[in-house]
């Protein structure tokens, strides 16, 4: 659960790479020009976060973290929509170019999208 001080605690966070293999292997996919997002059912009462954003797109690590740091964030914000799930959030090209609001607004509807799916195939 993420504390009243709004930071990311490891238990919110992927950090083995089975955990993201299986986000991978995963049918629940959102994706559009700017991210693609894999999402899979966990056996936890909270979702939980992983970031693969690859030298490939942002070369410098400078653009990795600020895109980290903006997808955590908005993460924080949809974290009771997303409950019970593992998310892995991938870049599709260079993002360095495009601004924030554009990335937040392309979360969003990542987060809905994967959110409502996710309570549709539980039932």
């Amino acid at each position: 659960m993420i504390d009243r001080a709004g930071r990311f605690p490891a238990n919110s966070k992927l950090t083995k790479p089975s955990e993201f293999q299986l986000a991978f292997k995963s049918r629940e996919r959102s994706a559009d020009g700017v991210f693609l997002v894999l999402a899979r059912r966990n056996s936890l009462d909270r979702a939980r976060l992983g970031c693969a954003f690859s030298k490939r797109w942002l070369a410098r690590a400078v653009a990795r973290n600020r895109l980290k740091r903006l997808v955590r964030e908005s993460f924080r914000e949809h974290y009771q929509e997303l409950r019970g799930l593992d998310v892995v959030v991938a870049a599709q090209r260079d993002l360095s170019s495009i601004g924030n609001a554009e990335l937040r607004t392309s979360l969003g509807r990542h987060w809905k999208k994967i959110a409502a799916c996710a309570t549709s195939s539980s039932k």
